[in-house]
This record gives structure tokens, sequence and C-alpha cells, in this order.
């Protein structure tokens, strides 16, 4: 009966995840991290061999994969190289997919390519060998003569229905295929079978687990495979001294076992050898497993997957071993490399000196990695839907990594729990380095395990948290689930006998031991009606016990270590409910709650935000009855505003809680505890046999400290936003000087990599609050300066406008750490990856230097693009070293520059000779800039070395609170602010050219600023949650103005209320299509301007102002243009989405004292617009007199009387642009004005984009589309609303 149920949820997991058209798995994809399996990629091209039934082996597959590297850039010479997974809408027998593929593809015409190869036009099956080389089925070189090839899988999945098939095809016909194929109903969607190794650590003595003989033999391949790519280290370029490269990417797996080759005890002192073998039931005696086994249970009646190396069927201490399969390319179903012995070992052991946790259990072993720790997603794919089909309890995976971009395998791994099945994983072996979690350990449905030693401490080699997926928009969740004993674990060897072993993959069995001995526990009449993966969890995190750790916090420890007896008394009285993970927020408790615990809150600050997991054991869907409560409990809890986001459904048996906590203004003043209760309901569906929904009432408390409001120059704003990460993108790392780890992947948060530095922040008395959300959406009056690191992201134009204006007029102080960035160098950093079969090139450097310069232009500052290191003097109170960073190249008169002649490890690069301190032949270079601008000052560094914890080869953090000194208070260091160092010139004035973006597609795919529109999310003050931006990209409006040069232009004003500027032709032209799709897609809907409109009347005026931006002319009063003398002096070409307010003439420069302009600037301020204002010298006195007349019009509007203004204007072309004359046709409405109530100017906005030649109106009603608003993942609607997941933009 149980397997019938199973065999029925998997069908219907096919079209609700495996299709992603259903919404429970819509809202995973939303709520859960959609990470991947990634233990590396590794060097060499596909083993080609797929997964065998025990004892049965397929024919030998064709021989698809020429054995010479392809040519950079070659897409089609990589889908040569590769096998494809197609994935189907629906679960069929492999026959039934084969033929249905056949009959989508038999009318593809081949291309002459193929043709001359003699391909036909079908494409018979191709199968998948052993050995992965001759030529199966006597078909010869079958993959070069047919279009596409059905790659057979012969393996025991073949026998049940599967949703995915195997294909490959030739270069010439790839393009025609996927085409056809993606155009079939049943096809869901096409991805690379992608490469996984596994490293694991070799007993050679160097003490670096990623370097040396260690790394090489971690990462060993077949011969076969060896001339098919770059080796681990091969170099990309000739000159060894710029190889950046020199190994596979580091992060691209995870690090190793530590122990697994040699003796296993050769690394361990003599004392610990012998309390070890003297205590032969080191890891069960620790957790008092025996306690169990007197009461006789053992594990009988579970089903336990292993999926790992395989073992030996006659292996001495695993006496109840069920099954054996191999899914991999080799002829065998032993194990050659140890792992999985040990693994199951520690699991089902029944021997004396390394005993198991659960000796009877039915032990399945799926042997998915060959023993050069080789594996395929294709391999785990089938090995998981047999797992389902057979039934398995609990599986076990000690893999893992951080990389996510392998869909089907993610999606596997969600089909894999929903159908009941308990998964245990490592969280990794990259510790102590923070933010390194890996997948899917880190999902919520899976439970993840750190590691500790005996003395309970935590292993050096547990990965830490928080998990990074979330950013920049929400918060990381506290993982692993539990930590466990993974260092010297005691285990089984490949012929028996025993061994030690460390590393988080032998913590992770330990777990999943343990939870075969306490699923056997529970009753076998009800026992998995019971447990689920929820409710083992359940019991797992709420038996644990603390590990009392200085730096044991919940990001490090997860709830603490396993207590086996605890769990087993939950479970012996356990009912099907839900829960929250913590059961208590204290966010004062230290070390356990921190980052949290060293920061009390205060009124006027950034939310502080938690990520909570919501376990449901009633099912494996469940949802929120209605939005959580909070009730305070004390009067410090009632000065708390408690918001809320979740997961609109949840699925796989879990979703999420984000707490958003402030401190109301009547606090701004209060001392003290504040507390309170935070409540819900969840509700399921029916269980089987039960008519009613499922209910379960949950309760977390909730404690904060709350503080008066700190003074402006202690508060400190972390910009959070324009930090990325790998994955998706190929952003690679900071220091150059670090080969072992390639990618930039631990999150750039002050809770992870930049853990010490905010602790040391915190000592020195600063207040650290964190913004998720584009720099136009925080008050600048209560920070004494905002910091950036590192950034990697693009910036609106809005953000650089107004951080220039808040730290000229407001005060704010501004503090830059920069990174490297260099296009030779990125160039130099290109790798082929096995996982793709493509060239991987970084998409910007260690920062986006080209961004940064933009962000810096306004206070005279510029990077250049040398990488740079070295060793610096003495600066604010550090000795950094400058680890890559960039030089400063441009720097204004009246500040103080410091530089330093230093080694450049980039050959190539622009303004090489420029900016050098002390003149063109000088040598030093500029490194740390200060200087004032306006009310504020500016303080900018070339590197963030120096302030992030991973690879850091000192710190800095007293330099940065001297910087912050100076930046939020004017504090002048003696040590910084020297005669020496002082620009009485402007340093890099006449430089001519700055590092510019590299050719192709860069960022765009991974940038949230170049996919959509400025918008302040939930993460920053509510004010500021209604403020957006025109949908349009940076420095479009300058590409546009290079198109439009020397074009007449004509303005139309369409039913919609959208001009475009065309200059040739009376269509569009694609750059305004292009701006009007913006504006539809992200500023909300357009309102039509007809003549019957009441609103219609304002268009003229619009118009004009779009007129007169067009030509720049002076607004007379009788509504003529013409061109003045002098009123295009110091024009600069307006680009972006401003609210431009006018004095009353040109001649007027005091705009502030215009009570017009005042009222417009109120009004428009009010309704979450921006105003800039605009001056005779600015250009735009003109533009802004002709729209402070049209908010006119919009104003009169109300009362029935109109103000008209032409809509003609005569002559002249686009300032600093060129072109000839041009003419406006307006539309003239209804003069009279049809009425309306109260101020259009309160619920109405309009949003003028200019850009050089391509110019958009759009009027849309502000308070409409805020009851319109859709409940969007990244909206920002009404707070307690459901969500389907934090503010995140999932990668692509």
């Amino acid at each position: 009966m149980r397997m019938q149920g199973r065999l029925l949820l998997l069908v219907l997991l096919a079209a609700a995840c495996g299709a992603s058209t259903g919404p429970a798995a819509q809202q995973a994809q939303a709520s859960s991290a959609a990470h991947r399996l990634a233990c590396t990629r590794a060097a060499g091209t596909d083993v080609t061999g797929l997964g065998s039934s025990e004892g049965t082996f397929g024919p030998q597959q064709c021989s698809q994969h020429p054995r010479t590297p392809p040519e950079m850039g070659s897409a089609a010479e990589d889908v040569e190289r590769t096998l494809w997974i197609v994935r189907f809408t629906s679960y069929r027998m492999i026959a039934d997919h084969e033929a249905s593929l056949t009959e989508v593809l038999e009318s593809l015409t081949l291309n002459a390519t193929a043709a001359e190869r003699g391909s036909g036009s079908g494409g018979s099956g191709c199968s998948r060998s052993a050995d992965g080389n001759g030529s199966g089925d006597g078909t010869g070189e079958c993959a070069a003569q047919q279009p596409w090839q059905w790659v057979h899988r012969r393996n025991k999945a073949a026998a049940h229905p599967t949703d995915f098939g195997l294909l490959s095809f030739v270069p010439d016909a790839a393009e025609a295929v996927k085409a056809q194929l993606l155009r079939s109903p049943v096809v869901k969607d096409m991805h690379v079978d992608r490469r996984l190794t596994r490293a694991l650590m070799w007993e050679t003595g160097s003490t670096d687990p990623l370097q040396g003989d260690a790394a090489g033999k971690g990462e060993a391949t077949d011969q076969g495979d060896a001339a098919a790519g770059p080796t681990p280290t091969a170099n990309f370029h000739h000159n060894e001294d710029e190889d950046f490269v020199r190994r596979r990417p580091g992060r691209l797996q995870t690090r190793p076992t530590e122990g697994l080759h040699g003796e296993g005890m050769a690394q361990l002192n003599m004392t610990e050898r012998r309390r070890l073998l003297g205590d032969k039931h080191s890891v069960t005696g620790a957790f008092q497993a025996e306690r169990l086994w007197e009461k006789g249970f053992r594990g009988a009646g579970v089903k336990m997957g292993v999926f790992d190396t395989g073992i030996r069927d006659d292996h001495p201490h695993v006496k109840n071993i069920k099954e054996r399969s191999n899914w991999t390319h080799e002829p065998t179903l032993e194990d050659g490399l140890g792992h999985g012995s040990f693994v199951a070992g520690v699991i089902a052991s029944g021997d004396n000196d390394c005993p198991g946790f659960a000796p009877d259990v039915e032990l399945y072993t799926f042997r998915v990695f060959t023993n050069d720790q080789v594996s395929y997603t294709s391999w785990f794919l089938d090995a998981f839907n047999y797992a389902i089909a057979t039934g398995m309890n609990i599986v076990n995976l000690s893999i893992g990594g951080p990389d996510y971009l392998d869909i089907p395998f993610v999606e596997k791994v969600w089909e894999v729990t929903s159908n009941g099945i308990i998964m245990v994983s490592a969280i990794g072996n990259d510790g102590p380095l923070y933010g390194t979690l890996n997948n899917p350990a880190d999902q919520s449905d899976v439970i993840g395990i750190g590691g500790i030693d005996y003395q309970d401490n935590i292993a050096g080699f547990s990965s830490r948290g928080m998990s990074t997926w979330e950013l920049p928009f929400g918060s990381g969740r506290a993982k692993p689930d539990v930590v466990a004993y993974g260092k010297d674990v005691m285990g089984s060897r490949i012929e028996g006998g025993c061994r030690s072993l460390s590393g988080t993959s032998v913590a992770s069995p330990v777990v999943a031991g343990a939870v075969c001995l306490l699923a056997s526990t529970v009753p076998e009449a009800h026992r998995w009606e019971v447990l689920n993966p929820a409710s083992m969890k359940q019991a797992l995190v709420e038996g644990a016990v603390r590990v009392p750790e200085e730096t044991a916090s919940m990001f490090v420890q997860g709830q603490g270590k396993l207590d086996l007896l605890a769990s087993q008394a939950i479970l012996a009285t356990y009912l099907p409910r839900a829960s929250v993970v913590p059961a208590h927020l204290n966010l004062t408790d230290c070390p356990h709650a921190w980052p949290y615990c060293r920061q009390p809150l205060y009124a006027k600050a950034m939310p502080t935000i938690f990520n909570a997991t919501v376990l449901n054991g009633m099912g494996l869907t469940g949802e929120f009855q209605k939005a959580p409560v909070f009730t305070p409990s004390d009067d410090g809890g009632k000065l708390l505003n408690v918001q809320f986001e979740y997961s609109e459904q949840l699925w796989p048996w879990s979703g999420f809680l984000a707490l958003f906590i402030r401190v109301e203004e009547a606090g701004s003043q209060f001392r003290g505890r504040a507390t309170g209760e935070i409540t819900f309901t969840i509700v399921s569906p029916p269980a089987l046999g039960e008519r009613k929904k499922r209910t379960s009432q949950v309760s977390m408390g909730l404690t904060v400290d709350i503080i008066p409001t700190p003074k402006r120059e202690m508060r400190v704003l972390w910009d959070q936003f324009h930090s990325l990460r790998y994955p998706p993108g190929y952003l690679p790392r900071d220091s150059l000087e670090v080969r072992s780890d390639i990618l930039d992947w631990h999150g750039d948060h002050p809770a992870t990599n930049y853990h010490d530095m905010y602790d040391a922040l915190r000592d020195g008395g600063y207040f650290l609050e964190i913004l998720g959300s584009p720099l136009s959406c925080f008050d600048a009056t209560q920070y004494g300066a905002v910091l950036i690191a590192d950034p990697e992201e693009e910036f609106y134009p809005e953000e650089v406008a107004k951080l220039a204006a808040d730290v000229a007029e407001k005060g704010l102080g501004l503090v830059v750490f920069a990174e490297w960035f260099n296009v030779d160098v990125q160039s130099k950093m290109r790798f082929f990856d096995d996982n793709t079969r493509s060239w991987w090139t970084p998409v910007t450097g260690g920062a986006n230097v080209p961004a940064l310069n933009e962000l810096l232009e306004p206070f005279g500052a510029a990077l250049g693009d040398m990488v740079l290191e070295g060793q610096l003097p003495a600066l604010g109170g550090d000795t950094p070293w400058y680890a890559s960073g960039a030089n400063i190249v441009k720097w204004p008169a009246g500040g103080w520059l410091h530089s330093a002649v230093l080694t450049d490890k980039a050959s190539e690069g622009v303004a090489r000779d420029t900016g050098l301190v002390g003149g063109a032949t000088s040598n030093a270079d500029g490194l740390l800039g200060l200087a004032q601008h306006g009310l504020g000052r500016v303080a900018v560094y070339g590197d963030s070395g120096c302030l992030d914890s991973s690879h850091q080869r000192s710190p800095c953090y007293n330099m940065l609170q001297t910087l912050l000194r100076y930046a939020a208070q004017g504090t002048q260091d003696k040590s910084l602010h020297t005669e020496a160092t002082f620009q009485a010139a402007a340093v890099g004035a006449d430089i001519k050219q700055l590092p510019k973006r590299p050719a192709g597609p860069g960022l765009k795919e991974f940038s949230n600023v170049l996919s959509g529109p400025l918008r302040c999310h939930s993460n920053t003050p509510p004010q500021f949650h209604n403020l957006k931006g025109g949908n349009w990209k940076p420095h479009r409006g300058r590409d546009v103005a290079e198109q439009q040069k020397g074009k007449a232009v004509d303005i139309t004003l369409s039913a919609d209320s959208v001009a475009v500027l065309d200059g040739s032709e009376a269509a569009a032209p694609e750059p305004a299509k292009e701006t009007v799709d913006h504006i539809a897609g992200g500023a909300g809907e357009l309102i039509d301007a007809a003549a019957a409109d009441p609103h219609a009347s304002v268009a003229p005026g619009v118009m004009s102002a779009i007129g007169a931006n067009a030509v720049r002319p002076v607004v007379e009063g009788d509504g003529k243009q013409e061109q003045k003398a002098g009123a295009t002096k110091s024009q600069k070409q307006q680009v972006g989405g401003l609210f431009l307010i006018n004095p009353k003439d040109t001649a007027d420069t005091d705009t502030r004292n215009s009570s017009a302009a005042k009222t417009a600037a109120a009004k428009i301020t009010a309704a979450g617009g921006s105003v800039t204002e605009a001056t005779a010298e600015s250009g735009d006195a003109a533009t802004a007199k002709a729209i402070e007349t049209a908010a006119d019009v919009m104003s009169t509007a109300s009362n029935g009387s109109h103000a008209e203004a032409d809509g003609t204007v005569a002559g002249g072309g686009i300032p600093d642009i060129g072109g000839g004359g041009g003419s406006v046709k307006g539309q003239d409405g209804d003069k009279r004005g049809q009425g309306a109530s109260g101020d259009p100017m309160a619920s109405w906005q309009w949003l003028l984009l200019l850009g050089g030649g391509v110019a958009a109106v759009l009027l849309y009603q502000v308070g409409r589309r805020r009851r319109r608003q859709r409940r969007t993942p990244n909206g920002d609607g009404d707070r307690g609303r459901r969500r389907t997941q934090l503010p995140v933009r999932q990668s692509p």
C-alpha cells in the first residue's frame, strides 16, 4: 500500500514539481534555496558512461566526445562534447519517451555539414557504456553520423517510469534539435548533464588540503579524460608570472574528507590514538546509543540508502545489505576508495570495535561516484528516481557544494523529500570561513549536519552560515540544523577492520545512523504516518543541546549537538504538528544569537531582519491560516513594530517566516528589555482517512534589548545591495594571491566573511545597519557614513545623484573600500568548465570599478585598473597588506592622497601613467584618499581584503574606524592628514580614459540594477517602501544620444501618455520602443489621456516640457519659443527620470525663493517623486519652467479651469548632440477640464524620462497602483501579506 502511494506521488510530482507548473512547485522554487549538488567541477571531458544495474552492463557507447579541447567561445563545439538532459512534463516508460522524441524530431532537416557526414534524418539509440569508449551497437562513430542520438541508460531505473532522457547531437544540428524539442508540449526543458567530482584529502603530510600533491590526487581523473580539457594545474595563458588560474576553480568543489588514505590514525598524536583505540564505542558511546539497543531498538524495519562509492557484498561489518546498485560507468559494485564502506559502517556496522548506530537497518547502497570520485547529474537523477520507486525511508549524502545551477538536481531533491524520504547531508568542509554552507544541506527540507570534536568544540573544517542565497534583499537562515561528532570518528575499512576519518561527510552518517535508530523506536504500525522530513527534523533540533563554545552561534552550530535520547523522548509522544525554528528568538542571548546579540535595537533604524524556518510535520503541504500576530508582553514590547513575510505555501514540509523588527519612534529614548510572542496557525490537508484539515497553532517568543537612538556620527550604513556573489555568475575572488579559491561566494555580509569587521566596529562603539535596497532608500540625516566594500553591482543614476547630494548638502560621510578591476586580467582568469563544456570569463573584476567610478565622479575621484600588491606603511593605526587592490587615478584638489610603490600584477590596461602622485615621472600610485565635499567627506581605499576575513593577510579595522571618524565627524588623524599627502591641485585632472566595462553581456544576467527598475524593498524604513524609479538602464541615455546624433526629432503624444522621440521615421525607433517597454514593465499601468479624460488637458503642458528639453529654449509668457544667447552655458545632458522644478524665469537663479516651485516640489515629493532644482547655469531652466506650467495645469484641473500650454516648439536641436530642427505634435484634449475632487498632485505622479533623443512621459495614479499592487516575491505592499519567499531575486 505504501509503495503504491509513493508511485502515485511520484507521478503527481512530475507535473507539480518536475514541470514546475503546480502551485506547490512554484512556491517551493520561490521559498527554498535553489541549490544543486556541486562537490566539484573537475578537469577533463565528460565520463560518458551511465549507471548500470547490479551485474548487468549495456553495450558500449558511441564515441561522441572528440579528444581535442574546443575552441574558445565555440558554442557548437561545446555542444558536441556534451550530453543533454531532456526533462519531460510527465513520467512515462523510457521507451515511450524515446518514441515521443523520435516523432518530434523525425521531420528535422539536416544542415549541409551534417549531410556531408552522412547523417540520417532520424536518431537511433546510442547506449551509454561501462567504459565510455568504443562504438556501441556496431554503429561506429554514431554521434558523428546522426543529427541526434538517444542515449540508452541501462540500469535498474529503466524498469520504472522516468521524467527525463539523455540526448547527444552533432554541432551542426544542435540549435535545430533544441528548438524543435522545446516546441514540443511533452518537453519541459533541457540542461547540460553536469559532471561532478568529490575531492578527498590523502595523507601526504600536506597542511593545506588544496595545495600540492593532496589536491592533485584528490582530483585525479581517468586517463581517457585527460586530453579532453585543461587539467587542474593547466595554465590558460603563456606568462607563468601572471598565472591567475593555476587549478580548477576552488569553489566548484567541496573540501576533502581528512585521513581517507594511508593509516587512519597517521595524523593523530599518541594520546589520541590510545584514547580512540581504548574506547571502542567512541561515537555510539558518546551518544549513548547502547541505551536504545538495550531496549531492542537497532534500526530494524528501516530502509536506508547510502549514496556514495559502494561497498563489498560480503563486508564483515555490515550484515544486512539488501541491495547494491551501480549508477556509474565503472563495471563494478565494489568500493575501491573506502569512503562508501566507512559511511555504511558508521550507520550499520555490527563490529564491536567500530559499531554503527543501527546494525539491523536494511542497507541499500547507491554507487553514484566512481573510484576517482566522478559523477554526473543524470546518475543522481536515475538513482533518486530508483530510491523513490523502491521506497527508501532515509538517504545520506556526504557531499555538497555552493553551486545551485544544476536545476534538475535541485528539483529532484525536492521530489525525494516530497515522497517522505528523510535526507541527511553534510554542511561542508569549508570552515572556519563564514558564509560557506553547502547544498543540499542548506535547504529547509534537508537535515544539514555540521561537525564537532570530542571536546564539543566546533570542528575547524565545519562550514559556517548564514545562508547567502537570500541576499541582498533578505537575511540568511540559521544552518546547520544540528552538529555531531565528525573529527577522528571510527568506522569500517574496505575489507574489514577500523579506521578514523574527519569531516562533515563523517558527521553526516553519524546523524543518518542516529535517525535510522530513532525511526526504529516508533511503532511500526504507524511509523511512517508519523515520520517524515519535518517531524524528524523537529525531534532533532528540539532535542539538541547547545555547544558552549564562545563563537558557536546559531550560524555555526545550528540548534546544537545531537542528543539521541532527548530526540527519542520527543518521538515517543509525538503528534503531527507545525513548529518554528528557533522556538524562542532571544536576540540578547550571546553567543548563540550572534550577530544580533551584539547590537541592541533603536528607533529610526533599518529593520532587524530574522529568517526563521517553519516545519510542518502535519503534511507535505500547508499554509498560514492568516498573517502572524505579535503580542507584546511588557512596556518595551509595546514599542516594537514587528512585521512579517512568509511562504505562500509550505512545500516540501517547510517554509520561511521573515521578521522585520523595528522600534517605534516613541521609543527613541527608551532603554530596557522588550518581550512579546509571535503566534500563527498552520493548516494542512487532511491525512488519508481524515475529513478535516489539520491545524496547528505555533508560538515563538521574542526578546530584544532597546536603547536610545545613538548619535548620528556613530551610525554606519552598510551597503549590501551592491554586493554580488557566485553563483550564478563567475564573480572572481578579490585577492589574486589566493589560488585555491577562485570565486567570490561567501556573501560579503557582516554576518559572513565580514564578521570580524562587524565585531571590531561594535567594539569601537559603532552601530552597523544593513541596507539591502538601492542608495536612494535611506534618510541620510540619520547616519554618519555609508560604508561600501567590494561592490560588484551597477548603480542606478538616481543613486549616484542622491548620494552626491547627501554628502554635499546633508553632511553624510562616504567610505569606500574598492577592489581590483582589469579587463586583461579577467581574460586571463578564463577557464574551461567541464560541467557546461564552455569557457568561463569573469563578468567583472574583484569590484565593478567602472560603475564605482560613476558613483565617485561627483566627488572628483576615480580608480584605475592596476592590480597592486604589497606592504603598506602605517595608516590610521594599522599596517595593512595591499592584496590585489586598485589604484586611485583622480583625486580632488584640497584633499589628501596617500601613495606607495607596489607591484602591479596587471601588465596591460588604461591610464597607466596618469594619477601618479608626484607627477608622471613618479612610480607611486594613489591608494588612500580623503577629501571634503560640501558639508560631507569622502574616503576611498583601493582594497577590501583587509576587511574580509576569508583570506585576510592583515586586518585594517583601526584604519577603518579612523576613516569613519573623519567621514562622519571631520576628525583628522595626524597619520593620514599630513602636509606631504595634501594635494593643492587636483590629481589626474587631465586623464582621458578610465577603465571600461568589458565587451559582451557582462553583468546583465545577474544584476538587479540592469534587470529591473529602482525600488525600495521592505528591508528599508516604511517611508521609502513606495519609492520607485523609472524602468530604464544606466547609461542607456548616453548610448541613445550617440545613435541620435545629427537626426531630427519628432515628438508625438500617444493615447497612453507615452511620448517617443523619433529621429528619422514616423514609427518609434527601437530605443524608444524599449523605453516604452521599460515604463510598462516597471513603472506601472499606462493611463489613457484621450480627449474624454479629465487629465488630457495636462498633456500639452507636459509635451511643451519635453519639447523644451529637446531644444533647450527659453520659455516666454506667450508660449512662443526662441533660442536665447547664453541659455546653453554649462549645459549637461540629463539622463534619468528626475522631476525638474524651475524658478520664475531663467534669470532668477534663487530657485528656493520661488513659492510655486516649492509648492510643486513638495507635492511631487509627497507623491513619491524626486526633485532636482534647475538653474540657468544648469541648462535645464527652460525645461523646468515648462514642467512647472504642466504642474499648474494639473493642479487647476481639479476645479475645472485650465491654463493652456502650446504644444508647438520651433527649431533647434538637442544640445550636446547636434542635429537639425524638430517639431512637437501635441494633443489638444479637453481644454476646459472635467473637474476632479481633491488635489490631483497628491494622487497623481508624472515621470519624465530624458535620454538624449529618447523621452517618455508617464501619468499613473499612485493611489490606484497601490491598491492594485500584486503580491510578488519582491513586492512591498501591505506588510503581513503572504509571500512566496523573502525579498530575494532568484538566480537565472
